[in-house]
C-alpha cells in the first residue's frame, strides 16, 4: 500500500482553523457590543493610534511588526471602513493616518477586548502541559538552526 499523497493533507490546517475560530469569537464580541466594521486585524493598529497618532503607515507597521505592505493593505481596508482618515503632515512628505471621530469611540471597548483576549489566551496556555508559545519558540529555534525556505528545498 502507497503512503498517502500529502497534497490531501494540511498539518497546520487544525490550528489555522483553531486561530479563526478565535478570531470569529471575538468579532462575536464586537457585533454584541453593537459594533460593526471592526475586523481583529484592525484592533492592534487602531490602538496604536489611539497612544501614540497620526503616524505613517510605516510607523505603525514597525511598531505592530509587520511588512509595510501588509500594514498598508489594512490601513486601506481601514479607511474604506471609515476608521482612519488622513492627518495633516507639516513636512509634506510623509502621509500620517490618525483614527476618525466614530474610532476613537469605540477604542475604550478595543482596548479592554485585547486584554480580556491576551488574558485568556495565558491562561488558557497555562492550562496545557506544553504550552503553545513554548512550541512557537521551538519550532523558531529549529528553523535558526535550518531555515524554513532550506527544509522546503530539501523536501523538493
Amino acid at each position: 500500500m502507497s503512503p498517502p499523497d500529502l497534497l490531501d493533507s494540511s498539518y497546520y490546517g487544525p490550528l489555522f482553523r483553531l486561530l479563526a475560530d478565535m478570531d470569529a469569537d471575538i468579532t462575536g464580541l464586537y457585533a454584541e457590543a453593537g459594533i460593526e466594521g471592526v475586523r481583529t486585524r484592525f484592533v492592534g493598529p487602531m490602538i496604536e493610534l489611539s497612544r501614540s497618532g497620526p503616524l505613517t503607515i510605516k510607523e505603525i507597521a514597525e511598531r505592530r511588526a509587520v511588512s509595510h505592505s501588509a500594514m498598508s493593505q489594512t490601513v486601506a481596508a481601514m479607511r474604506q471602513a471609515g476608521w482612519v482618515e488622513s492627518a495633516e503632515d507639516s513636512d509634506g512628505r510623509k502621509r500620517p493616518v490618525r483614527l476618525t471621530a466614530r474610532a476613537r469611540e469605540v477604542v475604550p471597548f478595543l482596548q479592554a477586548e485585547w486584554r480580556a483576549t491576551e488574558a485568556t489566551v495565558l491562561a488558557l496556555d497555562a492550562e496545557l502541559p506544553y504550552p503553545l508559545m513554548r512550541a512557537v519558540a521551538d519550532l523558531q529555534a529549529a528553523l535558526r538552526t535550518r531555515s524554513f525556505a532550506q527544509r522546503l528545498r530539501d523536501h523538493l
